[in-house]
């Protein structure tokens, strides 16, 4: 799901539905997931930013909406984090207060078996808007050229990724390819991990149609997949190799 379309037209019925997603999947879980997916809901609904597409609360402020102790809040958002519900943003640090952002296609993945339970015409709705399922996927054989030169071509299977030493951003390209498996054969195993300041990730691709468009179509792909297992990153940096 676009973050922003929950801004526009339509956005009310949206936002419910990312509720009923939410609930769904919470209540079809165990009850560790059951409470801490309540209190996830309450917090969205009463303070989340859909302008920013963030949560911006203090640890006691949140401790006093659950009725629970500041060490509960705490462990509660390492939980999410830890299931990749949501993806911080900035690090609370200094006395200032972090900033979260609901990660909408797990959100999608993890509700999905559960979207009949809602009923046919929920499931229809969320079918037609899953992030992870709508997006069309170019294919390009870039390989064609090296066959025909001789040239062994890579194996399709294997990432580039995985001949870097960076085990962060194969952490990273796993998780593409678990939930993006065409767009991450097609196009990202192409890249190649340069750099990673914690700032800025660096990538390089084989040549500039590839690098424009993975920063055109997918650098949102890219993106997730970097915040949920390395953490907030300002910048994804798609250059010719």
């Amino acid at each position: 799901m676009d973050a922003k379309r929950l801004t526009g037209v339509n956005a009310g019925s949206l936002k419910y539905d990312l509720l009923t997603a939410l609930s769904v999947a919470g209540l079809h879980g165990v009850s560790r997931q059951q409470i801490s997916f309540s209190r996830l809901i309450l917090l969205i609904t009463a303070r989340y930013n859909w302008r920013l597409d963030e949560f911006c609360v203090g640890q006691r402020d949140l401790a006093r909406m659950w009725n629970v102790t500041e060490r509960t809040v705490k462990r509660e958002i390492k939980y999410w984090l830890e299931m990749r519900i949501v993806i911080c943003k900035r690090r609370g640090v200094r006395g200032r207060v972090g900033a979260y952002r609901l990660n909408y296609p797990e959100v999608y993945r993890l509700s999905e078996p559960h979207w009949r339970a809602v009923g046919p015409d929920f499931q229809e709705r969320m079918a037609e808007s899953d992030p992870v399922q709508a997006s069309k996927v170019v294919t390009v054989n870039f390989r064609a050229g090296a066959e025909a030169s001789g040239e062994e071509p890579p194996d399709a299977a294997v990432s580039i990724a995985a001949k870097d030493t960076s085990a962060t951003w194969r952490a990273a390209c796993q998780r593409m390819r678990e939930i993006h498996p065409a767009h991450f054969h097609n196009w990202i195993a192409d890249l190649q991990f340069a750099a990673d300041d914690g700032d800025t990730l660096s990538l390089r691709a084989s040549n500039q149609f590839v690098a424009h468009y993975v920063r055109t179509h997918l650098l949102h792909i890219v993106q997730e997949a970097v915040e949920a297992t390395l953490g907030p990153r300002n910048r994804i940096d798609v250059k010719v190799g």
